[in-house]
């Protein structure tokens, strides 16, 4: 187990390991964490961790991460927002990322492309420079018992589940003939493409091995594809595509 002292950046949102994390970036405190990642040579990793927020803990007004435009710009200091107790604040266990592309607009905000690398235990969190840090413990996968066979039933569970959900005619992840061997990395991507809510995405990412993250993605995935079966028709949604997530 390898520990870490990384830059912090707090989403409304899951990372999970392999998957892509474009973000707009904005705020003079995360501006601050990327001018300081491109310091380091584009040949090496510019690693940055990402952690979950707890529901009901960011409390500023533009808790959702847009701007207001009708309000005059206040600079907010590493931990304004996120309550008194940061490390209760956070889920304690993140995914650090490596920020591939980062892109200096004209304004001085950022457009960042980064992939999730390894899940990470967030130990302790320090606000004391002009943005957060964390010191983490770096998380080995484990596989568990019978991971390959559970990786083939959630991959079936999966087509089911996104066909009802978006139509058999929407393109699916599945549907390539390149699908992943690794069940980790099966557990992964159904895990990011899912239409869970931020604590069950937790869930899974937070499982002590693979094995036991497929399960609970199969009990998931039945459950959800029972539910959709006795709804009125969806509208159809590309499950590809990931969201970009403003700071």
């Amino acid at each position: 187990m390898t520990t870490a002292r990384l830059p912090l950046f707090p989403l409304n949102a899951v990372l999970f390991p392999g998957l892509v994390l474009p973000l707009n970036v904005f705020e003079e405190r995360y501006r601050a964490m990327m001018r300081e990642l491109l310091k380091t040579d584009a040949d090496e990793p510019r690693r940055f961790a990402v952690v979950a927020i707890r529901d009901g803990h960011e409390i500023a007004p533009t808790a959702a991460g847009m701007p207001d435009p009708t309000s005059t710009s206040v600079e907010r200091g590493p931990a304004d927002g996120f309550g008194p107790d940061l490390i209760q604040t956070f889920h304690r266990v993140g995914c650090i990322a490596d920020a591939a592309k980062i892109r200096e607009r004209p304004d001085g905000s950022f457009e960042v492309l980064a992939t999730g690398t390894t899940r990470a235990k967030l130990l302790s969190v320090d606000a004391s420079g002009p943005y957060l840090t964390a010191e983490l413990d770096e998380l080995d996968e484990e596989p568990g018992e019978e991971s390959g066979a559970l990786a083939e039933g959630v991959l079936r569970a999966f087509r089911s589940y996104q066909k009802r959900l978006a139509g058999a005619s929407e393109r699916s992840l599945t549907t390539g003939a390149n699908l992943p061997d690794d069940p980790s990395v099966v557990s992964y991507l159904v895990a990011a493409a899912a239409v869970l809510d931020i604590p069950s995405k937790q869930r899974l990412l937070q499982a002590p091995d693979t094995a036991t993250r497929l399960r609970e993605e199969l009990t998931l995935l039945r459950s959800e594809t029972a539910v959709i079966r006795h709804l009125p028709s969806l509208p159809a949604a590309d499950l590809t595509r990931p969201p970009i997530h403003p700071n």
